[in-house]
């Protein structure tokens, strides 16, 4: 069967390529997958085409996740919390805090799941957090709590 594909997939080929494969491995993995869409007579013009414009949605997605990685990364953002005795917050800092932030200082939404840190801020100081902007992108969050 020959399909055209949409990403690259390694040992197959580069992303709107149009290769040969067995029906099981179209039919069960590269088209369920979005890795390739089928390639049929009298379509193959219509199918490059979506292939062409899965592609260029990609690479806009790809484009603004790289755009926002350079918004957030060398930066460090200030959350004012209320600290007790030695440091303590009275409360965390979570995920959603960061999203929240993020979204209030930069205009940039990002999915509190999409925000990973090691474990709640429970401690005044300086702190990192990783957003995971797209499956490629990765940017580290700087932040700083200080009493408030």
């Amino acid at each position: 069967m020959k399909v055209i594909l949409i990403t690259d997939v390694e040992g197959l080929g580069a992303r709107g390529e149009m290769v040969e494969v067995k029906d099981g491995y179209a039919n069960n993995f590269l088209i369920p997958k979005g890795l390739a869409v089928r390639s049929t007579k009298g379509k193959a013009k219509e199918a490059a085409q979506a292939a062409k414009e899965k592609i260029a949605k990609a690479d806009r997605e790809l484009k603004r996740a790289e755009d926002a990685a350079q918004l957030i990364s060398g930066r460090t953002f200030e959350i004012a919390a209320k600290v007790g005795e030695e440091g303590k917050l009275f409360g965390t800092i979570t995920p959603k805090d960061i999203a929240t932030l993020l979204e209030e200082e930069l205009g940039i939404k990002v999915d509190r799941k999409k925000v990973h840190m090691d474990e709640h801020i429970k401690m005044a100081g300086f702190h990192e957090a990783r957003i995971k902007l797209h499956p490629q992108v990765e940017a580290i969050v700087h932040i700083k709590v200080i009493p408030g």
